[in-house]
């Protein structure tokens, strides 16, 4: 067999592999049998097996981790032949790279988990192609065109139903400053989320009333965790009756362990900060050399294909029409959510700034 035939043979068994994969999910979530989803494996060394040195080669720069993205990314370099090589990080440590290497920046892409990350190199980003942008809706994308949403985040209050009732539970998350929650809170205020969540809550509420509700939330002794997950497994040990997190931590645990699971999310019944929708989006650097590659990438990963794989994978929310979420997943429009601007997000800076006036971090 030559390398070009084998070449294609490769690319031709995982794409095969990761359709049938995804097509079995689609018949799980539609027939409601199962809480837990089909997680595509595509053959992560497949790349190294493609030889043909003509190939494009595109640089990402990733603040999602390659645990939650590496499958998707690794299945677009097989279908379309072009060699990817990825930088993982955090958004903010990324973006600050980005900064600071400005026009020589090797990226192609930067893919970000927040819309902060992408707000603040967003002068460095060109306009992406109106046909891309247009699959998601308006609010999922940049005003000016920069960069576009990859999939959705809503933001919620894990609890544990057999400790609580949820008609126990406050309307919104001023709520949760009342002395009854002394003791019982978890939150990871140094998680790039929750500091998003907090400027989108400095929009809504504005500065003084944000301040008030963290220095309150301070007053109830809240639990410190470093992250999500942690907080979904301490509200499972009754160690904490809420945690604030994002909504797909639980259907992760959910998939593992089944509907018994002692977690559930609660999306605010009134709204506001603690049911915001966020996005995971992505732009294409100004300094790239590989642009027409950059949009295929946005392309792909806007594609029925990949938007089918963050919903069964990550239990994220597809953005655009027409694919099938899981069961488990309480659709958008079920969620009181605020109908606010993903630029409303872009203020990180000033959240930090106010974390640290009020002593949550150091």
């Amino acid at each position: 067999m030559n390398a070009e035939i084998q070449n294609r043979f490769i690319r031709n068994r995982n794409s095969i592999f990761f359709i049938w994969t995804l097509t079995l999910f689609l018949i799980t979530a539609c027939s409601g049998s199962s809480t837990s989803s089909v997680v595509p494996e595509p053959d992560t060394n497949a790349q190294d097996k493609i030889t043909n040195s003509n190939k494009d080669i595109l640089t990402v720069y990733s603040g999602r981790s390659e645990s939650l993205v590496g499958p998707i990314i690794d299945q677009f370099a097989i279908s379309t032949g072009v060699d990817v090589a990825v930088k993982y990080g955090k958004t903010p440590q990324l973006a600050a790279t980005i900064l600071e290497e400005g026009a020589k920046s090797p990226a192609d892409i930067f893919f970000a988990q927040d819309p902060g990350g992408l707000a603040a190199v967003e002068n460095l980003l060109i306009p992406i192609a109106e046909n891309t942008l247009n699959q998601v809706p308006e609010w999922a994308r940049s005003t000016d065109a920069k960069w576009v949403g990859i999939s959705g985040r809503a933001r919620t209050v894990v609890y544990n139903p057999n400790n609580i009732d949820e008609s126990d539970l406050p309307n919104d998350m001023w709520g949760f400053v009342e002395p009854q929650w002394n003791g019982r809170i978890g939150w990871a205020p140094a998680n790039a989320s929750f500091q998003t969540m907090v400027t989108g809550m400095r929009t809504l509420w504005g500065e003084d009333k944000t301040r008030e509700w963290l220095n309150g939330i301070q007053r109830n002794e809240p639990t410190i965790y470093p992250k999500n997950t942690p907080q979904v497994a301490a509200v499972a040990r009754g160690e904490i009756d809420v945690g604030f997190v994002n909504h797909y931590y639980l259907f992760r645990f959910l998939a593992e362990e089944g509907d018994d699971f002692p977690v559930r999310n609660y999306h605010p019944r009134a709204g506001g900060p603690g049911s915001v929708i966020m996005v995971a989006g992505a732009g294409i650097l100004e300094s790239s050399k590989n642009k027409t590659t950059a949009e295929k990438f946005l392309g792909f990963m806007l594609s029925e294909i990949a938007q089918q794989y963050f919903t069964a994978q990550t239990y994220e929310y597809p953005l655009i029409d027409g694919v099938k979420t899981s069961r488990i997943l309480v659709p958008i429009d079920e969620i009181n959510h605020p109908n606010m601007p993903l630029s409303s997000f872009a203020d990180l800076e000033g959240t930090g700034k106010l974390l640290r006036e009020t002593g949550i971090l150091p």
